[in-house]
């Protein structure tokens, strides 16, 4: 049997096919999957259909570390580019598969690695810590990754004496430094384009239409020094406010009793909030807060990946084995556990 369907424009969290045509959808998917010997892996931010049909769903860390444990032979990476070059990184032997690799990232994009090699020599002696949102090429020019969730225990386990140079993302920068202290950091001028986007103005709006409901905070939103602020203030109740990475906004949903939870990410990952929670009305800060780049992995594409195998992600050996040492020292650290990013 095959599955066929026109490809979707998706700008938000809808869905793009009846339940009727998802369920024949999802049968060939995971019908060909076990043909193949492939798991299927998606990022918090796809759409419903694709998180729903995934071996598993999370950040692109917590994933790249099932692509690694799996016996799978094939690994199929619904995200965006630099994640399924994470996976390949960690799993050097497995056939990792991109249903579209112009599937990319504004905050990846924001930092070469020849920018990098050249901000490191006018910084001789400092330490490099990258984010996982970047490209492996990055990674290998790296001394240490981080996520979001673990940013500040990697800056706090670098001696106190040693400069820094953090990037790209200049506001998970700006709550590490704020959260650790540290005042000999650099932190590189990047940003994602969707969490810059979501702004003070949507903040103040959305608290004043929702005066009780509980907040989450990814730290890469450029409304975060804002919402921080509101806090020390005593404007907003900090019982109330968190700052936390995608992991942790699950974790956060599954706990809460809030009858309603502002959500400042992406807003694809208010479906995997509702899943764990039904109780709670968890509401976009920004509804407009869509990745453009994580909705070009449509079911369509998705399901012709498993169809012909095409879209392998390679990524040079000796680039690939710098990188992993960079990974590596972040996970040595401790465990990173959900909260990629």
């Amino acid at each position: 049997m095959t599955a066929t369907m026109p490809t979707p424009s998706l700008v938000g969290d809808e869905r793009s096919m009846s339940a009727a045509e998802y369920e024949v959808w999802a049968a060939e998917v995971r019908r060909l999957a076990d043909e193949r010997g492939a798991v299927v892996l998606a990022h918090n931010y796809q759409v419903r259909e694709i998180q729903d049909v995934a071996h598993f769903t999370g950040d692109s860390l917590y994933l790249s570390r099932i692509a690694a444990e799996t016996d799978a032979r094939e690994i199929v990476f619904c995200g965006v580019h630099f994640m399924a070059e994470t996976a390949k990184i960690l799993s050097p032997d497995k056939t990792v598969l991109l249903p579209d690799h112009a599937a990319g990232c504004s905050l990846a994009d924001s930092i070469t690695a020849e920018q990098l090699r050249e901000w490191k020599a006018e910084h001789p002696g400092a330490v490099v810590v990258s984010y996982v949102n970047t490209t492996a090429a990055v990674k290998a020019e790296t001394d240490i990754c981080c996520t979001s969730s673990n940013a500040a225990d990697v800056v706090r386990s670098i001696p106190e004496d040693r400069e820094i140079l953090f990037l790209p993302d200049q506001f998970l920068g700006a709550h590490v430094k704020r959260v650790t202290g540290r005042t000999n950091m650099s932190i590189w001028a990047g940003e994602c384009h969707v969490h810059a986007g979501i702004s003070p103005a949507d903040v103040r709006s959305q608290i004043a239409a929702h005066p009780d409901a509980e907040i989450l905070v990814h730290p890469e939103c450029g409304c975060t020094t804002s919402v921080l602020d509101l806090v020390s203030h005593g404007d907003l109740p900090a019982e109330r406010t968190r700052v936390l990475s995608t992991g942790g906004m699950a974790d956060a949903a599954s706990a809460t009793r809030a009858p309603q939870v502002l959500v400042a990410t992406e807003i694809g990952i208010l479906h995997q909030l509702r899943a764990l929670n039904s109780t709670t009305d968890f509401i976009p800060m920004n509804s407009r807060a869509a990745c453009r780049y994580m909705k070009m992995i449509t079911p369509e594409k998705l399901l012709r990946t498993l169809q012909t195998g095409d879209g392998a992600i390679d990524v040079a050996p000796d680039v690939a084995a710098r990188a992993r040492r960079a990974v590596e020292a972040m996970i040595s650290i401790g465990d990173p556990g959900r909260g990629g990013e």
